[in-house]
């Protein structure tokens, strides 16, 4: 048994091949995927088509997966002919299921070619494929496989709703004053029609959609957002002979402090609800992460598609509760499937592993959380309490002696102590000593503005006088 699955051209009978008509005149059931295609007419054929499964199924999917079905079991009957449109594989998502399941069931298909209505079209609007192209079905526009630098074709705008659905996933890649071509009837003489139009309006247009509807934008410069690929482009740029001088000389080294810098500024923009601000220091971020990427091209090393690849990996590994269900652990913690990546068999390791840059007190509290994921704390807060004034007390010995180094040894531990009570409390410590250096800058700012008021300096008033003002900031509670 056998399947034929034959191309009736893009609309014009200039455009079905001679294979396929011979094909059509052999003594087998034919099935069309629709008969509302111009050259069926002519044709002189008895045939079955899958029209009534458009209007009794949901959607697309469903009905392309019930044609498939339908072919397959056909075919395993008899020798049978399936025609669609055009060229059976440009933009046919039957001919790719029906491949499958004919395979799956030892059934021989065999393809006869047409034209497609994409060579119809490169005739009509006159251009070069071989200058780039994407071809995209119109319920699958996504902003990663949208491309400025290529022509783009979109098949199957039905009507104004699909219409609607496109232009609001392209005004996401393209500026709304893009222009759009709206081509009906490629390849069809005297039917053939093509209207230009700015993307915004796109959907504006009436009685204008049908099933041989596409939309074609031409390559543009009228991208809405530069994207990660513009930035690359820039750094590269930055980075060569004739770049910036400041770039070219930096490395990995050089750029550590700016990476450290860039994401507490970040957290101050957070933390100020400025969302511009968040939008400028994420791109400072992004420019350090390009930066450390070109460098890694340069030494040959990676590039930021291995960054990117590498982060990708670890989020679906470290997810597999979400991206493989089937197959997921879910016994195991974050901190165990961390251990297990690194190969890490104490906590101690893990425990090693945290990042010997970070602030004093983040560090602290991310060890001590570790340390507690296996037992080790207290299962009250009462003993944390103990343990501050502990700490404390033995702090005010070494003070008193006043020996250096064991005052320093001794404030750390009260510094340790304050940030385990922190945790118990659910209090960022880091958050809570910025919240208080904010604090005392604005009424130190009210001190200082209060002095000068009077006509004063700092040299003319003494503490008192400035701890007086101190006391009215902390009444009107001048952070708010």
């Amino acid at each position: 048994m056998s399947i034929t699955i034959v191309g009736l051209g893009a609309g014009d009978l200039s455009q079905i091949s001679f294979a396929a008509v011979n094909e059509l005149k052999k003594d087998k059931k034919i099935y069309l995927r629709t008969d509302n295609h111009p050259i069926v007419e002519y044709l002189n054929i008895e045939y079955t088509s899958f029209d009534e499964y458009y209007d009794r199924l949901e959607n697309f999917e469903e009905v392309y997966e019930a044609i498939s079905e339908k072919i397959v079991e056909e075919g395993k009957k008899e020798d049978i002919i399936y025609a669609v449109p055009g060229h059976p594989r440009v933009a046919e998502k039957t001919v790719s299921l029906i491949e499958k399941y004919a395979k799956l069931e030892n059934i021989e298909l065999e393809i006869i070619a047409s034209m497609s209505f994409i060579d119809a079209m490169y005739n009509y609007l006159g251009f070069d494929p071989s200058d780039g192209f994407t071809l995209i079905d119109a319920f699958e526009v996504r902003r990663k496989n949208l491309d400025s630098e290529s022509n783009i074709i979109i098949t199957q705008v039905y009507d104004r709703y699909i219409a609607s659905n496109v232009k609001l996933k392209l005004m996401d890649y393209y500026d709304d004053e893009q222009d759009v071509w709206l081509v009906k009837s490629a390849g069809i003489k005297n039917l053939e029609y093509k209207k230009k139009v700015h993307l915004y309006d796109l959907d504006s247009i009436k009685n204008e959609f049908d099933h041989l509807t596409s939309l074609y934008i031409p390559k543009s410069d009228k991208k809405r957002f530069m994207d990660i690929e513009d930035l690359i482009e820039i750094t590269k740029k930055l980075r060569s002979e004739d770049g910036c001088p400041w770039d070219k000389e930096q490395s990995h080294g050089s750029l550590k402090r700016y990476i450290v810098e860039e994401a507490y500024e970040l957290v101050e923009a957070i933390e100020e609800d400025d969302i511009d601000g968040i939008i400028e220091e994420l791109g400072d971020i992004l420019y350090q992460v390009t930066i450390h990427s070109q460098i890694g091209i340069e030494e040959g090393y990676f590039d930021i598609y291995e960054v990117s690849n590498a982060i990708s990996k670890k989020m679906i590994d470290r997810h597999a509760h979400v991206f493989d269900k089937e197959n997921a652990d879910n016994s195991l913690t974050w901190e165990e499937k961390k251990m297990i990546e690194k190969n890490e068999t104490k906590i101690t390791e893990s425990i090693k592993r945290t990042v010997k840059s970070l602030p004093g007190l983040m560090k602290a509290e991310k060890i001590q959380d570790k340390a507690a994921k296996v037992g080790f704390d207290w299962d009250s807060i009462e003993p944390v309490f103990d343990k501050v004034l502990e700490e404390y007390n033995e702090f005010l010995v070494e003070y008193k002696n006043f020996d250096k180094q064991k005052m320093k040894n001794e404030f750390g531990d009260l510094l340790f102590s304050l940030v385990n009570l922190a945790r118990f409390l659910k209090i960022d410590p880091e958050e809570a000593i910025q919240l208080t250096n904010h604090k005392f800058i604005s009424r130190f700012e009210y001190v200082e503005n209060a002095i000068l008021e009077s006509g004063k300096t700092f040299e003319d008033v003494d503490l008192n006088t400035m701890d007086i003002y101190w006391n009215e900031a902390k009444k009107i509670d001048v952070c708010k």
